[in-house]
């Protein structure tokens, strides 16, 4: 079934209109392999026995930059006599090279009680870093029960992907907690580890590179409709890779009202030829950049009006309603910061499934912390971002990245889930408040360590932005109904901040200690980019 949904970007949307919006029943499972068939499909996993006896599944290996290892994890010896399960692992070992790990198990309802360490080689050397410990509740991220995504029948648990770098060898320990039961003259029972447990070794594949002209109409609003107009149609797997990532800011930008963007005209550098899966990404953002782009710059607090007073009219001709904002007189809206396309982090979009979902409107912004730690560069996010996609997509059975941005911790802001930076893209963040939300992850951490000024004030900006659009206030409260976690019961409606962190939705550490505590700042300055007093 196909489904339409006006798009005010232009004459370029008509032709995107066309794409399928909702997933056919049954069709949601097709692009992802289980991890019980041995087959390969067009995008995704070529099968390896390797001479150990757990086989390594490579997805990807030759079709699609990077790939996924995945290692069966077995009792370890202390274990197998008493056959409890209790701990599983791997010894030390050499893999194929790798920068993200995470762990994997069968049933996405199930928790993993216990505790996930791993510690890895460098690349070509024979340094192994200390043990570090993965955050065992991926159970607090995803689709809605009840939703296509969720109940397609390849969504597994899992863990927080961990950013590495370049690594060559793994070891890995998952032991369960011990839970007394009985009488307290009863032995402590030990409890049993979730099944089908596998370790996720991910490599991103390198920073893809631009050479050669763009393709021939890319760019305009003919060459937006003819390249999206195909997407409609084209079932099979295409080929081509992304664009390179440019323009990233490798320091903290300047202070809020500067600008943060470094990218000239709308990052018109393109390929010489787009996918299907790849134009019908770009198209749903063509009212802001050329086909192809890999960044939409930013504008001035006047330039944004001016597009969103565009945008409102182009709206009413196709039919729609106007966004709130685009009805107001003198709009709340921040400046448009400079976002990094899909595009120009380098998603691979024959990941992806790829039917576009939204939810009716946007009242708050979650906040997040990645989890996968901070060490990495931010010339490397975007490697650490097509990591977390992988992991999202072929290991833990998601139908794209769940977050619907990112930023790094120099302040550069991210696409994430695809199908459009100004509509309301169904995420899969926050389990329960998914809809009328977006959720934003900042790269890393922020537990114990603070998180950078560049990053906080990127947030800002973004979500000033971003709830400017739907005429959100971000220093008030709005009303949401919760499709299920395990801090408010199905159905329940409460009040929570415009910019909430994720654990105000979840019994959850995430966005981190140090992260929550900035969220109060950041309304306020959310508010003020607004023009609000």
């Amino acid at each position: 079934m196909r489904s339409s949904l006006v798009c005010p970007i232009g004459v370029a949307c008509g032709a995107a209109l066309v794409l399928p919006l909702s997933v056919p029943p049954g069709a949601a499972a097709a692009p992802r392999a289980s991890f019980a068939s041995a087959s390969a499909s067009a995008d995704a996993a070529q099968l390896t026995h390797a001479s150990s006896p757990a086989h390594r599944v490579r997805q990807g290996h030759s079709a699609v930059p990077g790939s996924t290892e995945s290692l069966p994890l077995p009792e370890r010896a202390s274990d197998r006599s008493a056959g409890d399960g209790a701990e599983r692992g791997l010894a030390r070992r050499a893999v194929h090279p790798f920068s993200l790990v995470g762990v994997v198990w069968d049933d996405a309802d199930e928790e993993l009680r216990g505790s996930v360490r791993v510690r890895t080689r460098a690349l070509g050397s024979h340094d192994w870093s200390d043990w570090q410990e993965l955050s065992a509740h991926g159970h607090e991220h995803g689709a809605d029960r009840g939703t296509t995504e969720r109940d397609a029948g390849t969504v597994r648990g899992f863990t927080d992907p961990l950013w590495v770098g370049e690594s060559d060898g793994v070891e890995i320990r998952v032991r369960a907690v011990d839970e007394p039961v009985g009488t307290a003259t009863e032995a402590p029972a030990r409890a049993l580890l979730p099944r089908g447990l596998r370790l996720e070794l991910v490599d991103p594949g390198g920073d893809p590179v631009t050479d050669g002209p763009a393709q021939a109409g890319a760019g305009t609003a003919a060459g937006a409709q003819t390249v999206a107009s195909a997407g409609s149609s084209s079932s099979g797997s295409a080929s081509g890779s992304s664009a390179v990532t440019s323009g990233l800011t490798t320091e903290a930008p300047g202070a809020p009202g500067t600008g943060a963007g470094t990218g000239t005209g709308a990052g018109a550098v393109q390929q010489a030829a787009m996918s299907v899966e790849e134009a019908a990404s770009s198209a749903v953002n063509a009212e802001f950049a050329d086909l192809g782009a890999t960044e939409i710059t930013e504008l001035s607090k006047e330039e944004t009006e001016e597009n969103l007073a565009e945008y409102g009219e182009e709206t009413e001709a196709a039919g729609a309603p106007a966004a709130p904002g685009a009805t107001t007189r003198k709009p709340y809206i921040g400046p448009r910061p400079r976002i990094v396309t899909r595009r120009g982090w380098g998603a691979d979009e024959r990941l992806r499934e790829r039917q576009f979902r939204y939810t009716k409107t946007v009242k708050a912004a979650f906040v997040h912390h990645s989890g996968t730690g901070n060490n990495y560069t931010c010339r490397q996010a975007p490697s650490v971002l097509r990591g977390i996609y992988r992991y999202h997509v072929k290991s833990s059975g998601w139908r794209d990245i769940g977050y619907n941005f990112a930023i790094d911790k120099c302040g550069n802001i991210y696409e994430g889930r695809a199908g459009g930076v100004a509509k309301p893209v169904m995420g899969a963040h926050t389990l329960g408040f998914n809809s009328s939300s977006t959720g934003i992850a900042v790269l890393g951490s922020y537990n114990a360590t603070r998180p950078p000024a560049a990053a906080t004030t990127a947030l800002a900006r973004l979500t000033a932005w971003k709830l400017g659009l739907h005429g959100i206030n971000p220093r008030g409260k709005v009303r949401l109904t919760s499709k299920g976690s395990n801090k408010y019961t199905y159905g329940r409606k409460v009040r929570l901040h415009a910019i909430s962190g994720h654990r105000d939705g979840y019994v959850t550490e995430c966005p981190g200690r140090r992260l929550y505590a900035k969220l109060g700042t950041t309304r306020t300055s959310s508010a003020r980019y607004q023009g609000r007093r």
